[in-house]
């Protein structure tokens, strides 16, 4: 089996997939290959080191490879992992800053408001190149995409592409803890479905795997009884909508025209957010350079698996388990959430056995927040659109789309600035 990670050197992405793959017990004495692959020499060294001191602290048997050369390592692939970015901070904060400076009120700009169109737009132009030399290349590998955002990427790469693509995300793992948190209960005790699009889903089912007891409305009861909820907005919703959705504010914010609302309009991670110290402080604990070079021992912080479903999903179909799986990203081609579009994005529950992934049909997610679910569908597939076609036209009207965005002179305005802007990481639209 050859694994090839792709975005390799990201300190969050990279390390934990390098980490999963070498603590499966399953992949051992199988053969194994991982090849890293980065574009960015030095974060591709320095995790090439941090691999190999993984393998020898684990005992694992994986081989391990590393280029900076993609179509060196993609043929003979089984499954390629994509998390890709190219100055993903300073970007980011433009996709925020801006679109803000033209009025648009909107909540972190990542994967939902009008910032989000113009990283979708990058993103694609990183990720389609890797899914062309997919096809040709080793066209039956499965390719699992992490890259943000994660709904319209998948999108993209489905309707432009022949690749076998799945999206993951961790996003439902913060919902079934937070169930667990306000039931008070395990969860290998619970029945959970969950359903809907990329961080904006809801629980369809909640009951006692013994009893078959509905525990839905007593879990609602909890969280309006909740006098300090972690995230206010997730608590409306609930109130509202009698939803159990992403328990995160700036995520199912990103959706929503009164995000900002409760997420304000500080970007997180700018410096408007933090104290400025008065002398410069050093980084607590190792880096990640020390561990790789052998200045700070292998601690559980940096030994640790993620809990992401990549790896234990390869092994479901190397061993046939048919194990069920909490979500995965795919379309909905064959009706699995029956009042959403068929050609759209959908996160949904599934069986992974030895023929592939099966997505489980759910039924409907409740309306009216389907509606909120359905712009969305919408606006994805007019991005891919305008990356498809290399025109404004379909750009344009994802922006009007936008439950964040009153007017259209501005976002005119907005467009054609932010292509010309980011022209260095567009440049289909150069």
């Amino acid at each position: 089996m050859k694994i090839v990670l792709i975005g390799a050197g990201s300190r969050s992405f990279g390390r934990g997939q390098i980490a999963d793959v070498l603590h499966s017990k399953e992949l051992r004495g199988r053969g194994v290959t991982l090849t890293l692959v980065d574009t960015d020499d030095a974060a591709l060294e320095t995790m090439t080191k941090l691999a190999e001191r993984m393998k020898e602290r684990l005992d694992s048997d994986v081989r391990l490879e590393s280029t900076t050369d993609r179509r060196k390592a993609l043929p003979g692939a089984d499954y390629v992992l994509v998390a890709v970015a190219r100055r993903r901070m300073e970007l980011w904060e433009q996709d925020f800053r801006v679109p803000l400076s033209y009025g648009f009120r909107h909540c972190l700009g990542e994967n939902g408001g009008p910032g989000a169109v113009f990283h979708a737009l990058r993103s694609f132009e990183l990720v389609i190149p890797i899914c062309r030399d997919v096809e040709e290349l080793c066209p039956d590998a499965w390719l699992f995409n992490f890259t943000n955002p994660e709904a319209r990427v998948l999108h993209a790469v489905l309707h432009l592409t022949k690749v076998k693509g799945v999206g993951f995300c961790h996003g439902v793992f913060d919902a079934l803890h937070a169930i667990t948190r306000y039931l008070g209960r395990p969860l290998d005790e619970l029945d959970i479905i969950s359903a809907g699009i990329n961080h904006c889903y809801t629980i369809l089912r909640l009951r006692d795997k013994k009893t078959g007891e509905d525990l839905f409305p007593a879990l609602l009861r909890k969280v309006a009884e909740d006098k300090e909820p972690r995230n206010p907005l997730f608590k409306k919703l609930a109130e509202v909508f009698g939803i159990f959705t992403y328990p995160s504010d700036d995520h199912i914010g990103e959706y929503l025209a009164y995000g900002s609302d409760y997420s304000g309009v500080k970007w997180h991670y700018g410096r408007e957010s933090w104290p400025v110290p008065r002398k410069d402080v050093k980084p607590q604990g190792p880096s990640l350079e020390d561990y790789a070079e052998g200045r700070a021992p292998l601690d559980d912080q940096i030994m640790r698996p993620t809990g992401e479903l990549t790896v234990p999903i390869i092994c479901d179909m190397l061993l046939d388990r048919g194990t069920y799986r909490w979500a995965v990203n795919v379309l909905n081609t064959g009706r699995y959430i029956d009042n959403l579009a068929t050609d759209g994005v959908v996160e949904i529950p599934a069986t992974v056995d030895r023929n592939g992934i099966h997505p489980m049909t759910v039924g409907s997610v409740p309306e009216p927040f389907a509606a909120v679910m359905r712009t969305q569908m919408s606006i994805n597939a007019c991005v891919t659109e305008g990356y498809r076609t290399r025109t404004k036209r379909p750009l344009l009207q994802a922006l009007l789309l936008d439950p964040n965005v009153n007017s259209v002179i501005a976002a005119e305005k907005l467009l054609d600035y932010m292509l010309g802007l980011q022209r260095e990481y567009l440049p289909s639209f150069a």
